[in-house]
């Protein structure tokens, strides 16, 4: 394992041609619970210190609860992607998890330079063509499950067991860690300032 630098990365994917029209897409996957959210908060502050104007999207906020970990990619694709890749602003309702439907106002989302997605499947093999910069977050299966559990209450651990199974068999089918170019550890005991610095995994690029 090594110790990474967010300023570092955030360099390599303003060097990195754009995959969808003027912009660069940047996919942060990963298991729930692993630590995706917060990498993917680094990365964009450390892309807009580099003088970047970033727009982050969580996948969460485009599924339909939790039905499907994919549900989200029409959503995805038709409010953000296709409107981003016309080099046009898109905009996007987010999903209300306690009253369980979308919400009626729409998110205007300018057009950045770079697009952050955070969340399960958002490095898939079919929009890989199109990335800057592929991210997998890894973390230990009982620590992910602790994790959500503090966040969302013992009453979800059921939709969280069932979620974990169903992702699990997407990262296999898909090879998704195979296929990514960054994989980075969670939950890392190596010393290092997490505000600033990563610790990535063997693997990819």
């Amino acid at each position: 394992m090594t110790v990474e630098e967010y300023a570092e990365l955030a360099r390599r994917v303003r060097a990195a041609p754009p995959g969808l029209g003027p912009v660069r897409l940047v996919a942060v996957d990963g298991p729930a619970g692993s630590g995706k959210t917060t990498f993917a908060a680094r990365l964009a502050r450390a892309l807009r210190a580099a003088g970047s104007t970033v727009a982050e999207i969580h996948t969460d906020d485009l599924l339909e609860g939790w039905t499907d970990i994919v549900s989200f990619w029409p959503r995805l694709r038709e409010w953000i992607l296709e409107p981003l890749a016309r080099g046009v602003a898109a905009r996007y309702r987010c999903y209300d998890w306690e009253r369980r439907r979308f919400e009626d106002s729409w998110r205007e989302m300018p057009l950045p330079d770079v697009l952050v997605v955070e969340g399960v499947t958002s490095a898939r093999a079919a929009i890989r063509p199109r990335l800057s910069l592929s991210v997998f977050v890894i973390a230990d299966p009982d620590l992910r499950l602790a994790r959500g559990i503090d966040r969302d209450g013992e009453a979800l651990r059921a939709d969280w067991e069932r979620w974990m199974v169903s992702e699990e068999r997407h990262f296999a089918a898909d090879a998704t860690i195979a296929g990514v170019d960054l994989v980075v550890d969670g939950a890392p005991r190596v010393p290092h300032d997490p505000e600033c610095e990563y610790v990535r995994r063997p693997g990819r690029g």
